[in-house]
């Protein structure tokens, strides 16, 4: 394949990585609602919704699907992400843990290599 191919295969396969956290972990939280919910509640969710809009610009910024990737890994245990996630799973949101497999699959169907 001609380097122009590969490159626009690359950046389509950055581009679903990142459509698929987004859609599947990141947008649910962005669209949650505070209505009816105690204000504790209401603070925690505006404070993950913060976290969220900021991760989402982070992966779009990503320059590679690879990048993507290790990102990903990544943030399913780092000490930023482990309050997030506790206030994501109290407030009955998902989190990037509950899509890992998933996102694993996606990445070998994609043909994404990362060096370990």
């Amino acid at each position: 394949m001609e380097p122009k191919g590969r490159m626009m295969m690359a950046r389509n396969a950055k581009q679903e990585l990142v459509n698929f956290v987004v859609r599947r972990a990141l947008d649910p939280v962005m669209k949650a609602k505070p209505d009816g919910r105690p204000e504790a509640e209401r603070r925690r969710l505006e404070h993950v919704q913060d976290a969220t809009r900021s991760e989402i610009e982070r992966y779009r910024g990503y320059g590679s699907a690879q990048e993507v990737v290790v990102n990903f890994r990544r943030d399913l245990n780092s000490r930023a992400a482990e309050k997030v996630h506790a206030d994501l799973k109290a407030l009955h949101l998902p989190t990037i843990n509950d899509i890992e497999d998933e996102f694993d699959a996606k990445v070998e169907d994609l043909g994404v290599q990362v060096s370990s």
